[in-house]
């Protein structure tokens, strides 16, 4: 517990000097997705896209897993960091994928991952996950190759929707 404590406040303050210079345009998001980590997980959360312009873009979520573990149903709290990348010049179509490098992190493992996400908001991504010390859910620890498949979908859009 105390290495994923460390972990975040890194993360934090990395994060949080980038934004302190420039000013960011914020976006909330909705998410939804599927997690493979030796188990399948469904994912629901929310994250916030920090956009100054679209060569590089910083996500921040928070989500909960929820999934069969070992015959039992289990939630678990995740945190993740992204960072989209798209210096493409002169494109006709503004930006339409994005290479993605980030971090997730729950109460059980620590999962660096690359991706690509189509327009930031169909995301498919893949890492290898580390157990936290000796972390198990249901007695099966959740450790090795970490794939992700997510649909982001802003709240600008809901509300619109719903007009």
């Amino acid at each position: 517990m105390m290495n994923f404590r460390c972990l975040l406040t890194i993360l934090s303050v990395f994060f949080l000097s980038t934004f302190a210079t420039a000013q960011y345009t914020v976006h909330k998001m909705i998410n939804v997705g599927y997690v493979y980590q030796n188990q399948s997980f469904g994912e629901v959360g929310g994250r916030l896209l920090f956009l100054k312009n679209d060569n590089v873009i910083y996500r921040l979520g928070a989500s909960a897993l929820m999934g069969s573990a070992d015959s039992k149903f289990a939630i678990m709290p995740k945190l993740q960091a992204d960072v989209l990348l798209n210096f493409e010049k002169n494109v006709d179509f503004y930006h339409s994928y994005y290479f993605l490098a980030g971090v997730e992190g729950t109460n059980k493992y620590v999962a660096p991952k690359v991706g690509v996400t189509l327009f930031g908001l169909l995301d498919l991504t893949a890492g290898y996950a580390f157990p936290l010390g000796n972390a198990e859910i249901n007695g099966k620890q959740l450790k090795g190759v970490n794939v992700n498949f997510t649909l982001n979908i802003p709240t600008v859009f809901i509300h619109d929707m719903f007009k």
